[in-house]
């Protein structure tokens, strides 16, 4: 809870183990609620989470930003964040990152990863074409966007309910940012984060990914991306282990007491509003 506004952190996950724990450990206590969405993994991350006193929801549908939606929609904080579950991003920097947020009157705080204060933290090819794909989007959309593929953000529970996101995949990240620069002009801004190496095995194919989200941009620049995407995959594919069916939520019982406790109780998620179904801190920056 901060200035009496609940805060959720939302986190996809996928095979994430072995960054999963260490990633629950470093959040701080201000943090209400925290949903973890998992992809069906195998190794055990789902049992890791609820064990951190996670609410983990099974999702199914495969996809980076199918599983931001699912979480976004199921959780119940005033505001929303994001993370990853392999402990690149510094969840620690919420308090500062937040207080920065709301004494700025910020509906959307991308946390912006370049540049690297440890170069060593990212690999050349992945750091290239971040740059580059940054780079494309601030060239299209005349605006300045610093690091538009960052998997950390913050955003007020009004500001997501604006958002008509349409992406499923690893595109999702950029298309949220482009989307809320756009809704919110001054109301956007940009915040500097310390970027860690990742614990475990990355599932990202860096060519394929970085080609697709190219072509997304410039499917959003002419406005054709739902019609594309309403051809070419209308509905996300599922994980070939899981029977077709809707997701499964869960929740794990916190041994943290007090207002700030992560503990939820088992329920259904949220419904999906109609609109949504479809990686220190410094001063921020413009």
């Amino acid at each position: 809870m901060l200035r009496n506004l609940s805060v959720s952190l939302v986190i996809p996950t996928w095979n994430e183990a072995k960054g999963i724990a260490y990633t629950l450990r470093t959040i701080p206590p201000l943090v209400d609620e925290v949903v973890v969405v998992d992809g069906c993994s195998v190794d055990g991350t789902a049992d890791v989470a609820r064990a951190n006193g996670a609410r983990v929801i099974s999702e199914v549908r495969r996809g980076y930003g199918r599983a931001f939606k699912t979480g976004f929609n199921a959780a119940k904080g005033d505001i929303l964040v994001s993370a990853d579950g392999d402990g690149t991003y510094p969840i620690g920097a919420l308090p500062d990152l937040l207080d920065a947020m709301l004494n700025r009157g910020i509906l959307f705080a991308s946390c912006a990863r370049f540049p690297l204060d440890d170069p060593s933290s990212m690999r050349s090819r992945n750091r290239l074409g971040n740059r580059a794909i940054s780079v494309a989007a601030s060239l299209l959309w005349l605006r300045t966007f610093e690091d538009v593929l960052s998997g950390m953000w913050a955003m007020r529970r009004e500001a997501w309910v604006q958002l008509d996101c349409v992406s499923d995949s690893w595109n999702f990240s950029e298309e949220i940012k482009i989307r809320a620069r756009e809704a919110f002009g001054s109301q956007f801004c940009e915040y500097h984060i310390r970027y860690a190496e990742r614990l475990g095995e990355t599932k990202l194919a860096p060519f394929r990914v970085g080609i697709e989200n190219l072509a997304w941009l410039a499917l959003m620049r002419v406005g054709v991306e739902r019609q594309v995407k309403a051809v070419f995959r209308p509905k996300p594919k599922r994980f070939s282990r899981e029977a077709p069916g809707t997701f499964v939520d869960a929740a794990a019982t916190s041994t943290r007491k007090g207002p700030s406790s992560r503990s939820q109780a088992s329920d259904a998620p949220a419904a999906s509003p109609a609109n949504h179904d479809s990686d220190s801190a410094r001063e921020p920056v413009q």
